[in-house]
């Protein structure tokens, strides 16, 4: 099992920007993927972008591709997602988390692993 904290959550203007964080501990997780998923008020969990541990290679669902950017500190066990130009319609709350299998998984239910999350709110 991996447990997973994000922070750095919090309030911004619209077409501002934030980063926010998410700590990896337990098993060894250099074989997993690790995403980042966000969930409005009323609606399904969406997902975001994906990064792959081991090689770095990544993928952003279509609707943050180009202003969003998900990387990992190995040193740190951290990933990150850097949000820009940001929008009130990505305000949610944003979850990491983490599969052992490879490949690119889009469904929460890929995923064994979930943090608590942190909430992001876009002012307009």
């Amino acid at each position: 099992q991996v447990q997973l904290v994000e922070s750095g959550g919090g309030l911004v203007q619209a077409g501002g920007s934030l980063r926010v964080s998410c700590v990896a501990s337990g098993r060894t997780f250099s074989s997993y993927s690790i995403a980042w998923f966000r969930q409005a008020p009323g609606k399904d969990r969406e997902f975001v972008a994906q990064i792959t541990w081991r090689s770095g290679s990544t993928f952003h669902a279509d609707s943050v591709r180009g202003r969003f950017s998900i990387s990992r500190d190995n040193a740190k066990n951290t990933v990150y997602l850097q949000m820009n130009s940001l929008k009130p319609e990505d305000t949610a709350n944003y979850y990491c988390a983490a599969t052992p299998k490879p490949g690119i998984y889009m469904t929460p239910s890929s995923y064994e692993d979930w943090g608590q999350g942190t909430q992001v709110t876009v002012s307009s």
